[in-house]
């Protein structure tokens, strides 16, 4: 028999690790390939991980709630074949091998520190810490209060070993609360929680792990981007006398339902075309131009969050495509079946406000992303309709398009250049459009 190591496979472009929050299989349960070993949340989605081969489970190297490296085994599973343990080992690692050897060390470091760590209480908090920052700080007296403070020089501010070695290094010299000077340089903190009275009749809910995450992301999108908003109305009559026409057909031939949403997509693929530099990413002080136009969409959750599924290279797809690509991670997002990929590579978010009847919105920008588009609901209203013959005033639907962009480097012009294109492209649709 030999062993097979089961590691968290990558998730991602910016999935670095996962929490363990349930194993579906128990130590000498049989697997087969494809079938569901255990539950991991990442700060985006939840998903289960499923094996690539039969076998049965041997050893779990990991528990409930533990954080998981991408690439790093989490469990054994014995499989049918000669065991290859003995076999010389090939490195074909291009690191130097003092590189490869301090890798190592801090792997035993870690194991050693999560043998004596004693218990802590990291559940309050916002931010990803690994087990390896989590058990210095134990060691060190490190309150959670207080590794909060710690700057982290990780992927999207996280605490490395290094930051925390270094925070500890200069613990005793320096104070914990920075000096007048320094916060006259520092990024301004968040603003104190003013206290809140709870009475006996109040009901006291806790915020579930993903609620604390999108808190966390929607409070640093704010402090990050200059937040800006354009907003237009929209002439969609066509639209929607074409959509009546034709939505019955549709489904017929395609088995699937013609909602507004693709349409809208449509459009928005176009004007992303139009004007790129939408569809770009701040990162210090360059501007990172996205090759492809990778449309989010925001989409409600069982639980009442709100996640955004992406839908890739969107500007490549005809209707029929979108409407399969929108209707596919909606559904996906009701049913908590989203993958993690599903909902990475988002260059340019659009959001639906429309679906809870408000008419417009101001919506909160999705980092990286440097805009974001609302759709407000659509309404029968009278309004001007002009003719050879003259105006008059006739019924018309129509709906709002508020345009929220980051000032920093999207600028007045653009943003509403931008958004006025969208109601352009939407307001010229052929109402004689074949489908």
């Amino acid at each position: 028999m030999a062993k097979f190591e089961f590691k968290l496979p990558k998730m991602g472009e910016s999935v670095a690790e996962a929490t363990i929050t349930n194993w579906l299989k128990e130590v000498g349960d049989t697997i087969e390939a494809d079938e569901a070993v255990l539950e991991i949340a990442t700060d985006k989605v939840d998903s289960e991980i499923p094996s690539e081969v039969d076998g049965v489970l041997i050893e779990k190297l990991f528990n409930v709630d533990d954080v998981v490296q991408v690439g790093q085994t989490i469990a054994i599973i014995e499989i049918e074949g000669k065991d290859e343990s003995d076999q010389p080992i090939e490195i074909t690692s291009e690191e130097p091998a003092e590189a490869m050897v301090e890798e190592v060390e801090e792997t035993v470091l870690e194991a050693k520190q999560a043998a004596v760590s004693t218990p802590q209480d990291f559940s309050d908090s916002t931010r990803f810490y690994s087990p390896l920052v989590k058990n210095i700080a134990r060691e060190e007296g490190i309150s959670v209060g207080e590794l909060e403070q710690v700057e982290g020089s990780g992927k999207e501010g996280r605490v490395t070993k290094s930051d925390i070695l270094d925070y500890v290094k200069n613990r005793s010299s320096q104070p914990v609360t920075a000096s007048k000077e320094t916060q006259k340089v520092e990024p301004l903190p968040q603003a104190p929680q003013a206290p809140v009275s709870v009475s006996g009749e109040d009901e006291i809910i806790e915020m579930s792990r993903m609620g604390k995450m999108i808190a966390h992301h929607m409070v640093q999108n704010n402090l990050t981007s200059a937040h800006v908003q354009s907003f237009i109305e929209v002439d969609v009559t066509n639209i929607w006398n074409w959509r009546n026409k034709h939505k019955a057909s549709f489904e017929k031939r395609e088995g699937e339902k013609l909602t507004f949403t693709p349409i809208f997509m449509e459009a928005i693929a176009k004007a992303i075309k139009d004007f790129p530099m939408v569809n770009v990413s701040v990162d210090g002080d360059k501007i990172i131009k996205r090759k492809n136009i990778n449309i989010g969409m925001a989409a409600a959750l069982p639980d009442g969050n709100l996640i955004v599924p992406v839908i890739k290279n969107a500007d490549r797809l005809n209707l029929v495509g979108m409407a399969k690509a929108v209707n596919d991670l909606a559904s996906r997002s009701r049913q908590n079946k989203l993958k993690p990929d599903d909902i990475q590579g988002g260059t340019y978010t659009v959001t639906n406000v429309g679906t809870f009847g408000s008419i417009m919105g101001t919506p909160i920008i999705n980092q990286p992303q440097v805009a974001i588009l609302a759709l407000g609901a659509i309404r029968k209203v009278p309004a001007v309709i002009e003719t050879p013959e003259g105006d008059f005033i006739g019924i018309r639907n129509k709906m709002f398009l508020s345009h929220s962009y980051d000032h920093r480097v999207v600028n007045g012009a653009l943003g509403g250049q931008f958004v006025q294109r969208v109601a352009q492209y939407l307001e010229a649709f052929d109402k004689n459009r074949d489908i």
